[in-house]
C-alpha cells in the first residue's frame, strides 16, 4: 500500500512590523506642522481647561468640519466626553511661551494659566480664545473615534475669525517650535 502524501502546513505568514514609538515619532517629526490651543469651559466647576495641539485639522468645506487628537484619559479628554462646545486658538510665532506653558505635563492648574492669558469668551462655546491668534474656532463634537492612545474627535466649526492674518504661525518642527524663514 502506498501512502498518499501528507499536505504540509501552510507556512506560517511573517509578523507586520510595527515602528517603534521612537521610529514613529523620529519620521513624524519631520512633518511641520501648525500649533494651538485647544480650550473648553467646564459648567460643573467653572474652570477653563486647555492644551496644546499640532494635530489640529481640516476635515471637510461644507459642512466646515475639524479633527483634533486628543490623548485618552487627558483631562480635555474628559471634558469633551460631557461637553459639546470648545475651541481653537491658532497660534502667532509669537506666542511660543503660551504653547510651551500649555503643553507642561503636570502642571497644576489651567486657571493660573488662563489667568495671565488674554482671552475672550467664545459666544457659542463659552471656551476661551486666546487674543492676538492667528485665527479662531469654535466647534461642536459631532463625533468621537478611539485611535489608539487617542481619541479623535470631529467637530463642526460654528464661526472662524481671522484676527491676526498679517501674524506669522508658530510651527512645530523635528521636536521643537520654529519659525518660518
Amino acid at each position: 500500500m502506498h501512502s498518499s502524501p501528507q499536505p504540509s502546513a501552510a507556512p506560517a505568514a511573517p509578523a507586520v512590523p510595527v515602528a517603534t514609538p521612537d521610529e514613529f515619532r523620529a519620521a513624524l517629526g519631520q512633518l511641520a506642522s501648525g500649533v494651538s490651543l485647544v480650550t473648553a469651559h467646564d459648567p460643573e466647576d467653572g474652570e477653563d481647561v486647555g492644551m496644546t495641539a499640532t494635530s489640529v485639522l481640516s476635515v471637510s468645506l461644507d459642512p466646515p468640519l475639524v479633527l483634533v487628537s486628543v490623548r485618552t484619559d487627558s483631562r480635555m479628554d474628559e471634558l469633551l466626553a460631557r461637553v459639546d462646545g470648545w475651541a481653537v486658538s491658532l497660534l502667532a510665532e509669537e506666542q511660543r511661551t503660551l504653547a510651551s506653558r500649555f503643553a507642561m505635563k503636570g502642571r497644576l492648574s489651567d486657571r493660573l494659566l488662563f489667568a495671565d492669558t488674554p482671552h475672550r469668551r467664545g459666544r457659542w462655546s463659552g471656551a476661551p480664545l486666546v487674543d492676538r491668534a492667528l485665527a479662531t474656532l469654535e466647534c461642536r463634537t459631532e463625533q468621537r473615534v478611539e485611535a489608539g492612545d487617542h481619541v479623535l474627535v470631529i467637530a463642526r466649526v460654528l464661526e472662524a475669525t481671522v484676527p491676526g492674518p498679517s501674524e506669522r504661525p508658530l510651527l512645530y518642527f523635528r521636536g521643537g517650535y520654529r519659525r518660518i524663514g
